[in-house]
Parts: C-alpha cells; structure tokens; sequence
C-alpha cells in the first residue's frame, strides 16, 4: 500500500467515499468489487478515530435482547459467523463468562432464557459456540479473580473478537487492489456543486498543502463524528462517548460481561495483546470531535464498576493506557445514550450526498452494501454485492487450520515466542509469511519490541514499509496498538524512530518531529 495523492488530480470518478472508518472501508472495497471507478479519502490515517476506539469484538450485542431489539441481534450474529469464516485471521472465537450473583439485577433464570435465545438467533451454532451454565464453584474456578461472596453460578457464551484498526487497513488495502484509490491525509474541504447537486469535491494534501479538484458522480460521506457534527449532520446524529482503560497484564484468556451497579450499564473486561481491555462508557458528548479525551471520572467509572467484582481491586497505577472514541447515533429523544438503538441508517442530503449514520463495526459490512446498492441504483448498475462470504484479502487461500499449524511451526523455529506468533499470525494473516522470511534473515527481528508485550521487531519494519504509515503515531497506535498498551518513553521512541527512518525516509530532523509529536499525544492523554 502506497499513497498517492496525486492519482486524484483531474480525475473522475463513479463514487467518492469520504471517511476511512470501517463504512468507508466497506463501502470502497463493495463497490471497487463491483466494478465502479472509486476514491475514498481520509483526513487522518485509516480508522483513526471510532474506528480503533471500540470494544475489538464482533458480536450480535447480548444486551440489545433486553431492548427486544432482535433484528439487529440476528443481523449481527449472521455476520459474526460470516466474518469467522471469511476471515479466521482477522476474527477469532472469544468466550465470555457472565456471573450470576444474589441480588443480580438479571438471575438464573433469566440469562439461561436470554442465552438460548441468543444462540437460537444467531442460527445452527457449533457445540462450542453454545451458551454453557457452571455452578458456583465451577464458575469461581474459572474465573478465580472474581469475588465469590454471594456468587450463585454463571454461564459462559461465546462471540468473537478483532483488532479493528488492522480490519479497516485490510479493507483499504482489499480496494486499493481492486482499483480503487486510496489517499489518507487528504482533507475534504468543500463540495463542489452544479444545479444544487453535489458533483465532486475539493480536497487537500494534509502533507503538502496542495489542492484538487475530484469530480465523482456520486458521494458518500462515512466520516462518522465529524459529519455527525455538522450542521446537516446535527439534524440526523447524536455523539455518544466511550473509554476504555488497558489494565496491566491480562486476567483471563476469557472475557467477562458485566453490570455496572452504579447505573445498570453492561461493560467488558477482555483479554487483548496480553493486557485487559476494560470498558466502555457511554455520555452523550457535545464538544470538539477533534479532541475527545479520557477524563478522570471515566476513569473512576470504569475502575469503580469493575473493583465491585474483583477480588484484588484495581487502581489508577494499573492503568497502562486508554482510549476514547465517539459512536455516532441516530437522533433520539431517549434520555440515555445506551437506550438509543445502534442500528444503521443512510440519508440524503438535498445536495445528493449519501450519509452513513449509526451503526456497529460488527454489521457495517452489509450496511455498506446497502450504500453501494443505492449508489449503485443512481448509476444504472446492477451488479449485486459481492463481499459477503468472500475471503478477506490477507486470508491464507488453503485450509486455515493448516497453514496456522505450519506457521506457527516455522515462527518457533525462528525464535518467535508463541504469543508473538499467535498475534503476528492474527495481525497479517498470509501476508506473515514475508515477515517470516525477513526474519530468517535477520534473527533480531524475532525479539519483542517490549518484553511484556507480545510485538516483535519484524513487525513493526514490515508494517512500516508496507502499510501506508505516515506519523509516527500512525505506525505506534493503530498499525499495532503500542501506545495505549504500554507507558512508552522518549528512550523507546527514539529507539523505534532510528528502527524505522530508513524505510520511512526520515532523517534526523523529521525523526525528532514525529518523537517529540508522539510524545505531545501521549502527555495530552494524561492531562
């Protein structure tokens, strides 16, 4: 993946998408698949806002049950079970434990209903799939860090995880290889207009400054908060915030769904990177989308719902790092974000612009082929979607079991630990085999970036060749998590800065830049 602003000069195109979240992502590779003459342009770096801010699971949404919302449950589960097998490096089987206590707002009764329910809608699922119940004792057992005072039982159920910045790079990369264009740091900065109909658009190299004209015969803009924020955009959104905390070291290979007593909501503890993903919140947000910030009642929030479960409570010094991202929500007088419904719906402007609102990362796949019908509808075409059921663009081609067993045989043999193998496996999918090679050639890039965290060197060279990085924090944040998983330094950035420069083109002056750039960000987060 290479950028290239200049391939937008003086062309036209049959759709501009504008926003490189996951519908951005989904809509441009739907629709390069289809055949049409595509651009889609981001003013950041791919997903780099609620795109590489969510929970990383892919789920049909156990709690949208209560809110007899099962359309958007059974919609949720069928692509959680497409994505497992379309995608097997990219999303993966993840187990969650629900206890049962004396006094749960929800009891025995009630969550072995809400269970079967679940797997009942989400179709013919394996054994392994289904919802289990385990005693007491079996259930202290298996998660023997919960409190087991007034614990009754719990039940297990499994839904799936990802890493959702590496899901929107992919789909990007699925494009541009279906012929699309694909430009980050590129700043839409207004519509151009013939008849009061939306034509094409004026948009600027965030790098260079420079300015181009794109003609497109139909727009749709995914940029999720920052068109939810606008005056159009204010008629048809709400913004809702969510945080998430990373806990220090990794609890469970299960994750847990849990209530929060102070106000109902459900949250999640999840193992990820070898750390614990603890979240989310939930506020509705009225300020700036260009600076949402993990406030210190976030942190509160999420410490105070968790520690009412744990055994040994956390504290702020076991926070590694954090995140916060916007959902973007259809307008709802609801009085609270988490009752207004996470389904998705399109609308058009007068001008002919088609806006994305809503929705899930689980089910933004077929909510994007629903954009391209229409604009597909517009253009005369119609050729029907075809990314459902397809192989992701880095899934190996044979029998996934199979290449998973020789791969992670030739990571040992290099000197790969297992757990960095697992998640450079998870994180590159076919595309692993290069860093592998790489590796053969030079055995130091077998060593983990970090002794705690399972990120080796070969991983990040390649990613920083190979996958569109610009900033540093493009590279450190969403091409692998780094800085919200660990309390990096100026030693360490410096350090992966000389690693990285020659692949980037950086000298000394540009690496200092992208050092002192990253380290602005990481000292904001903690204001």
């Amino acid at each position: 993946m290479k950028r290239d602003f200049s391939s937008l000069h003086g062309r036209e195109f049959e759709l501009l998408v504008c926003g490189g979240g996951i519908y951005g992502a989904w809509a441009a590779y739907d629709a390069a698949l289809r055949g049409l003459s595509v651009a889609i342009v981001e003013q950041g770096d791919w997903a780099s806002a609620t795109s590489s801010a969510s929970s990383k699971l892919i789920h049909g949404g156990l709690r949208y049950l209560e809110t007899y919302d099962f359309k958007l449950v059974r919609k949720a589960l069928h692509e959680r079970q497409m994505l497992l097998d379309a995608a097997p490096h990219r999303v993966w089987p993840l187990r969650f434990g629900v206890p049962v206590y004396e006094g749960s707002r929800i009891g025995t009764l009630q969550m072995r209903a809400g269970l079967g329910l679940y797997d009942f809608l989400a179709g013919n699922v394996s054994q392994d799939f289904s919802h289990r119940h385990f005693s007491r004792d079996e259930f202290a057992g298996r998660f023997p860090f919960l409190a087991a005072d007034n614990l009754k039982g719990g039940f297990t159920y499994t839904d799936a995880q990802t890493d959702d910045a590496r899901l929107v790079l992919e789909l990007v990369a699925g494009a541009a290889a279906a012929g699309a264009v694909c430009a980050s740091y590129c700043r839409l900065d207004e519509w151009i207009e013939e008849g009061g109909r939306a034509c094409g658009a004026v948009v600027r190299d965030q790098i260079t400054g420079c300015s181009t004209e794109i003609r497109a015969r139909q727009i749709v803009n995914a940029a999720g908060q920052w068109a939810a924020a606008s005056e159009q955009g204010r008629k048809w959104c709400r913004l809702s915030k969510g945080v998430h905390l990373v806990m220090a070291g990794e609890v469970a290979e299960e994750a847990l769904l849990l209530t929060a007593q102070s106000d109902g909501r459900v949250f999640f503890i999840i193992p990820w990177y070898g750390m614990t993903l603890l979240g989310t919140t939930d506020k509705d947000y009225d300020g700036d989308p260009n600076h949402v910030r993990v406030e210190p009642d976030d942190v509160a929030y999420l410490l105070g719902a968790a520690n009412h479960y744990l055994e040994t409570p956390w504290t702020e010094k076991d926070v590694a790092g954090s995140f916060a991202g916007l959902r973007v929500l259809k307008r709802s007088n609801d009085a609270s974000p988490s009752a207004v419904s996470r389904d998705w719906e399109m609308e058009t402007a007068s001008n002919g612009v088609h806006y994305s609102i809503g929705g899930k990362l689980t089910s933004a796949r077929e909510d994007a082929g629903r954009i391209v019908d229409a604009v597909c509808a517009q253009l005369g075409s119609n050729v029907p979607c075809l990314t459902r059921g397809k192989k992701f663009p880095w899934a190996p081609e044979a029998s996934y079991a199979s290449w998973l067993n020789a791969a992670l045989a030739r990571a040992t043999e290099l000197g790969v630990d297992p757990a960095s193998a697992k998640w450079l496996l998870r994180r590159h999918g076919k595309r692993a085999g290069e860093i592998l090679c790489n590796i053969e050639s030079d055995r130091r890039l077998a060593e983990r970036i970090i002794p705690a965290l399972p990120l080796i060197h070969g991983d990040l060279l390649f990613c920083a060749r190979n996958e569109m990085v610009v900033h540093m924090d493009d590279l450190l944040r969403r091409r692998m998590p780094l800085l919200i998983l660990a309390k990096v330094d100026e030693n360490l950035l410096r350090r992966i800065a000389a690693s990285v420069a020659p692949a980037l083109g950086w000298d000394d002056a540009e690496m200092d830049r992208e050092v002192r750039s990253c380290l602005a960000q990481v000292q904001e987060k903690k204001r």
